[in-house]
């Protein structure tokens, strides 16, 4: 295997967001959707397969497992988001981050969206407050992972807040009742202002 370093083009000096942050350039650059129906699609495939376990390995040396002489890289090839990439998603999620969470995982192909997938992207949208579409994919990550209790806890949660009354479709719903007194309101001010009050 070639020096994973030189494959990210980081020096072995890096930082972790410094790996990351190649890795998810190089992933955008040579993902093979990104050539669908074009001629240098097995050359993407190949490359990003490369950039895949170039990445694995580095992450394997820096947790202290030294160099694998008999790495394949299998792993990381068939997921093209590497577990440790949905690691670090869920990380940002929990610091907050959820644009940049969202954008990475808008970033793995459909065919390769598993349970993690769904349950992250719910967990996204159950931050945001849009309950209807955390619903949607926590009902998801359950049925791709059905032994998964964490899916399955947060699924239940969202179902208890919608049959005890708490939930709401959207982060900005309101009523119409809550319009009209609105308006009501700014009327009532305008007028009594315009007519010297």
């Amino acid at each position: 295997m070639a020096d994973p370093y030189q494959v990210l083009g980081i020096s072995q000096s890096a930082t972790d967001d410094e790996v990351k942050n190649a890795y998810r350039q190089l992933a955008r650059k040579y993902h093979p959707d990104n050539y669908v129906d074009n001629p240098l699609a097995d050359l993407a495939t190949e490359k990003m397969k490369e950039i895949n376990e170039a990445y694995d390995e580095i992450q394997r040396r820096r947790r202290g497992g030294g160099q694998s002489q008999s790495y394949t890289g299998q792993q990381s090839y068939g997921q093209y988001a590497p577990p440790s990439q949905l690691d670090d998603i869920r990380q940002m999620i929990q610091n907050g981050r959820l644009p940049e969470a969202e954008e990475l995982l808008e970033g793995i192909p459909q065919q390769r969206r598993d349970g993690e997938w769904n349950y992250l992207m719910g967990t996204i949208y159950y931050s945001k407050g849009w309950l209807d579409s955390a619903l949607n994919y926590y009902t998801a990550a359950c049925r791709l992972s059905p032994g998964n209790l964490e899916y399955r806890a947060a699924y239940q949660r969202l179902m208890q807040q919608r049959q005890y009354g708490a939930y709401t479709t959207s982060a900005t719903t309101c009523d119409c009742c809550e319009i009209c007194a609105s308006i009501y309101c700014c009327s009532t001010c305008c007028s009594c202002m315009g007519s010297g009050c």
